[in-house]
């Protein structure tokens, strides 16, 4: 309860260095709390989801593949997207292997539902060192920055993993060597696929809150944005099967958000210069 008397006390006085990391460690342990509640629910249900969700993609019927067939039937432009089924097999070696993916699937899941109020914590530590007038003009924080996590995360799953998996597990030196993906691994890279994704949808929110503090500025951005192209190209080039119509599916959101992010850094600017003129 000592960590209630400190903010209840005086929200805008001056806390001790200590007094802060008391307050932050509660957000943390509240933040904590929900998502190992979250991961506990999810692991109750870890068979179904592994079958509906993580092994969904390996099959022909996956929503992302019937809808690159269909697009690659409408155009001859696009007739490189039609992907089928990954034809894999899955194998553990581990003793506790399967445990162990179940436990980490029920942990991403968890902090993947629990994204609002997650953020909502930090958000409330934030929130105690802003002026008035930036609380309410960054009200609408939570909802955006959760919005664009969760379409980060569904663009990770539906688009990023089954192009970067499909390529990769497809891929082969010579017709003598199989490709058998081992369980731990292939939920890892499905894992970091997701949360990856769902982490640079967040470029947004990372550039407002870069920009406020005098870190970012939109004419850094501009100057590298000749880089960023090039980084994104690449990356759309890694994970994609090579055709220049599914390397623009992967790169198009993130050049958008690129973009996205230097206005956003350029209005906190202007209104910073606005401030002191």
């Amino acid at each position: 309860m000592a960590k209630e008397s400190i903010e209840q006390s005086n929200p805008k006085q001056e806390m001790s260095f200590f007094e802060h990391i008391e307050v932050l460690r509660w957000h943390f342990f509240r933040a904590f709390i929900a998502v190992a509640i979250a991961a506990c629910v999810i692991f109750l249900y870890h068979k179904q989801i592994f079958d509906t969700v993580l092994f969904g993609l390996l099959d022909d019927d996956f929503p992302t593949y019937r809808l690159l067939c269909y697009l690659s039937q409408q155009s001859s432009f696009l007739e490189g997207l039609c992907m089928q089924g990954i034809n894999v097999t899955i194998q553990n070696v581990d003793v506790a292997g399967q445990f162990a993916a179940a436990t980490k699937l029920s942990i991403l899941g968890g902090l993947i539902v629990t994204f609002p109020y997650v953020f909502w914590e930090f958000w409330r530590f934030v929130k105690p060192g802003l002026h008035d007038v930036e609380v309410q003009k960054s009200s609408t924080v939570i909802f955006w920055s959760s919005l664009l996590f969760l379409i980060g995360c569904l663009f990770g799953y539906f688009i990023m993993a089954p192009f970067s998996i499909g390529f990769l597990s497809t891929f082969t030196l010579s017709d003598k060597v199989e490709n058998q993906l081992n369980l731990a691994n292939y939920i890892s890279f499905l894992n970091t696929s997701v949360l990856a994704c769902g982490i640079v949808f967040e470029l947004p929110i990372i550039s407002y809150f870069l920009s406020k503090v005098g870190l970012l500025t939109p004419e850094f951005m501009r100057s590298h944005r000749k880089e960023a192209v090039v980084a994104n190209l690449i990356l759309s080039a890694i994970v994609t099967p090579g055709d220049v119509s599914s390397q623009l599916i992967v790169a198009l959101p993130i050049f958008i958000l690129y973009e996205v992010s230097i206005f956003i850094s350029a209005r906190v600017n202007k209104h910073h210069v606005q401030e002191w003129t």
